[in-house]
């Protein structure tokens, strides 16, 4: 059987004048060239003659030279070669014979029957001698097409699905080493062959169907640790940082590969996040980052670059510290200066603006940085931000609140209150801020929180008698300390969720009790936390805020114990709340700056004994 032949076209009557079809031919005209084994084909026009005004000619005419199609026309006479078609006369069929459809029929199946023994293959002995064929130098390269190399690097991809056995072979017989060496083949195709395969096996996700090993041969997680490890022992960071300098994300294939390696980062910290100082510390990953978050091609490399960037400063200081000296501080306000005047255009772009606005919040925990953040006019855009009232609002609310905590926040207190955020501040406390026109400018449920930790930080740090802080205290006392009996109703909320957590602790305690286990100090920890997330934490804050205005102003303090009464309350329950709230402080976080200014343990013992003496 002649395979070429048999898939060759069949050849077309020829003839020097022979007639074209207009480009776009009409289902008639089609349905006319059909072979129709009962009818017969018109006969051509005898040289030299001609019908003038009688008829046109037709597709049916054929040339003098031309031999006349026969009705089994069609390889082996197959009816099918042209009998697929739809409703309008348009072939559908791809012009095959069915000994043809057979043919390839048989090549399909033998595909699927390839890729079942390939998975069958992944045993110890088959990953062994798909290694070794790794491990052999290729034999020839060429430039248009793929190489032996390609061929024996994708050939790792299964591996993915065989961790257990996979994985440490790789490790052991070196051939992870070679497999990251190739980062920097000279030839850019190469390398992405191995951000594919890399980005592969380091995916969590990947070969979770596969059931764990038999004892002793471990699990997933402790095998993808051993690849994880090989990956660092191999400098695999360094490798990933220098491999992106010479990829152009105007090429699909390039940006896939940019998008694969920041996947590879993602997968190795989300195995242990200690290695994401170690990039920081290592590479110049965050000059990068901030270069990419800049760039105008908004696709989804920038979006997961910011996302990286945010994981990158979550908990550690020498990273923050490394974003302040890369002026992060001054690129990221320049990014979201553009969200002052509209929204994100879709919600890729918000989750951009999210994470961008996340890695501001983490790196604040610093002193420096919020120092940096202040010389940068930052508290000028984030008010700027408010008062829009675009999406990027409550994002600017929860910035300024990191910004505002602990006494490294004075100076930004008081540059906010000349900025005049305290107008702006206060209308979103009050809930007069929604635009009814853009719903996605409305609150979200954690404004309020951040609105009250603002109005912490500044009865904190504002100084005594400050313009300033008189301003401040002024805000509670207009409109009829409308403000303060705000603060009553978020109190009497926050009471009233903490109730329903509280009951559930009650009952957990009591089957415990039952069942004669011991309560001990871990899980009291946990109950506190609960109960913090459940209401507590709110109810510490807004009791904070009122045990302040009360000390300071004679005419709040009367106007909040009418309101309490009238809620069965007094200045005790706030008593309570505060004791609570002043013996689950640390002494050592609340005050880690050393700067004189007392710590909020300090504070909260000073509030706690002027209520009590009222």
């Amino acid at each position: 059987m002649d395979i070429d032949k048999m898939f060759k076209m069949p050849k077309l009557p020829g003839g020097s004048n022979k007639r074209r079809m207009p480009e776009a031919p009409t289902p008639e005209m089609l349905k006319k060239m059909r072979v129709d084994s009962e009818g017969t084909a018109a006969p051509a026009p005898q040289n030299g003659t001609s019908d003038k005004g009688k008829s046109r000619a037709t597709v049916e005419d054929v040339d003098e030279h031309e031999e006349r199609m026969e009705p089994d026309f069609a390889p082996g006479g197959d009816a099918d070669y042209f009998a697929e078609e739809d409703e309008e006369g348009r072939f559908y069929g791809g012009g095959l014979t069915q000994e043809q459809k057979d043919i390839l029929n048989i090549f399909d199946q033998a595909g699927e029957e390839e890729a079942r023994e390939d998975l069958e293959e992944l045993s110890l002995p088959g990953i062994r001698r798909l290694l070794k064929r790794f491990e052999r130098p290729p034999t020839k390269t060429r430039t248009n097409g793929p190489t032996d190399l390609d061929a024996a690097i994708k050939a790792l991809l299964p591996l993915a699905q065989a961790p257990l056995l996979a994985y440490p072979e790789l490790v052991k017989s070196g051939a992870l080493a070679r497999l990251v060496g190739l980062l920097s083949h000279e030839n850019a195709d190469i390398a992405l062959d191995v951000l594919e395969v890399i980005h592969e096996l380091t995916d969590e996700e990947v070969g979770n169907e596969i059931e764990e090993g038999e004892e002793g041969e471990g699990t997933r997680e402790e095998a993808l640790k051993m690849l994880i490890k090989g990956l660092m022992e191999n400098a695999i960071f360094e490798l990933l940082v220098d491999n992106l300098g010479r990829l152009n994300e105007a090429e699909e294939a390039d940006r896939q590969g940019v998008f694969q390696t920041l996947g590879i980062f993602e997968n190795i910290i989300g195995s242990n996040a200690d290695f994401a100082p170690q990039l920081v510390a290592e590479t110049s990953i965050l000059k990068w980052l901030l270069d990419r978050i800049q760039s105008k091609a908004n696709n989804e490399n920038g979006g997961y670059a910011a996302e990286i960037m945010s994981i990158l400063l979550q908990n550690n200081r020498t990273s923050r510290l490394e974003f302040g000296k890369q002026d992060g501080v001054e690129t990221v306000l320049k990014v979201l200066s553009q969200y002052r005047k509209r929204d994100p255009v879709d919600a890729d772009e918000t989750e951009f603006m999210d994470n961008v606005f996340n890695t501001l919040c983490s790196a604040l925990a610093e002193p420096e940085i919020k120092k940096l953040f202040l010389d940068s006019e930052g508290v000028d855009l984030m008010v700027l931000l408010m008062k829009e009232k675009m999406q990027a609002k409550s994002r600017s609310i929860k910035v300024l609140d990191y910004a505002m905590s602990g006494s490294a926040g004075t100076a930004t207190c008081e540059v906010f209150v000349e900025a005049l955020g305290l107008k702006t501040l206060f209308s979103a406390f009050m809930g007069k801020a929604q635009k009814k026109k853009n719903p996605a400018a409305a609150p979200a449920s954690g404004d309020a929180s951040h609105t009250l930790g603002i109005v912490s930080s500044l009865l904190s740090n504002l100084p005594s008698e400050s313009p300033a802080r008189i301003r401040l205290l002024t805000k509670f006392v207009e409109n009829n300390y409308e403000k303060a009996e705000k603060l009553l109703e978020i109190r009497d909320a926050a009471q009233t969720r903490l109730k329903s957590v509280e009951k559930e602790i009650e009952a957990e305690k009591e089957e415990l009790i039952a069942e004669g286990e011991e309560i001990g100090p871990e899980e009291e920890a946990l109950w506190y936390l609960r109960r913090l997330d459940g209401g507590l934490f709110t109810l510490q804050t807004v009791d904070y805020i009122l045990a302040w205005i009360v000390m300071e102003d004679d005419g709040i303090r009367t106007h909040v114990q009418q309101m309490l009464s009238r809620r069965n309350r007094s200045l005790k329950d706030i008593i309570g709340t505060l004791q609570i709230y002043h013996d689950n402080v640390d002494e050592e976080d609340v005050n880690a700056q050393d700067d004189g200014s007392p710590s909020r343990k300090e504070i909260l013992r000073n509030l706690i004994a002027f209520l009590e003496a009222c």
